[in-house]
């Protein structure tokens, strides 16, 4: 199982979100760059970016910060918030973007989603946000009478690289992952899922390793990492045990 350091930007700086409100941001690190770097020094095998501005302005915002990061390390980067086109998509790979993370166009525009996949083999993420069950876009900031697992289903056989699903009720509050709905939907869909959202101990990460079996890939943890209860190198370690 992977673990992904996040780094989410929001004007320029490293910041957790809470239940993914923009007025409850927390900033961590004024330099990507560096957040980048001390991840990579620590083991990291991927690091995961987020655009926050960008997810709200259906447009890629953070640019200049998400070069820093690209400059940094050489370990590959995911990044999503704010890719709605192809164009987008092919501008951030040809940066040196290692995969595409699409959230609010997967339900918006899936046959954009399809293509890409396939155009893109390997290098295309589906990003599905969770409140109460729901999806949630634009920065979760609408829900759609769609279910997770309904949305996932949709891109089974386009090549997506991985679903990333996060509950946005357990984003940024350290109450721990939804274990249980991330399992059901990796049991549901062939395609690797990777766990967002909640992650606050090496407890929470044994736990979701112990499901590893029902198809969760990877996992994402953000705010745990910065504050110190979870020792990266220590994680690392634990999920390659």
């Amino acid at each position: 199982m992977i673990l992904f350091p996040a780094i989410d930007l929001k004007d320029g700086a490293c910041v957790r979100l809470k239940l993914g409100l923009m007025e409850e941001a927390t900033v961590f690190n004024t330099d990507p760059g560096a957040q980048a770097r001390a991840f990579a020094a620590a083991g990291a095998e991927w690091i995961h970016v987020v655009d926050l501005n960008g997810a709200f302005a259906g447009k890629p915002v953070n640019a200049s910060a998400v070069e820093a990061i690209l400059a940094a390390v050489d370990v590959p980067v995911q990044l999503g918030g704010g890719i709605r086109d192809m164009a987008t998509i092919e501008d951030w790979l040809a940066r040196g973007v290692r995969r595409v993370i699409l959230g609010t166009v997967a339900l918006k525009n899936p046959d954009l989603v399809k293509d890409a996949c396939r155009h893109f083999p390997g290098r295309v993420a589906v990003g599905i946000d969770a409140k109460g069950g729901r999806v949630a876009v634009e920065g979760w900031a609408e829900t759609a009478d769609v279910t997770v697992t309904e949305l996932a289903l949709k891109f089974e056989d386009a090549g997506a690289a991985a679903i990333i699903y996060t509950d946005i009720d357990r984003d940024g509050v350290l109450s721990g992952p939804n274990v249980e709905a991330t399992a059901a939907l990796a049991r549901a869909i062939r395609t690797p899922v990777i766990a967002s959202g909640g992650v606050s101990s090496l407890d929470d990460l044994r736990r979701l390793k112990a499901v590893a079996g029902s198809g969760i890939a990877g996992v994402i943890s953000g705010r745990a990492l910065y504050d110190g209860r979870i020792d990266l190198a220590a994680a690392l370690a634990l999920l390659k045990e």
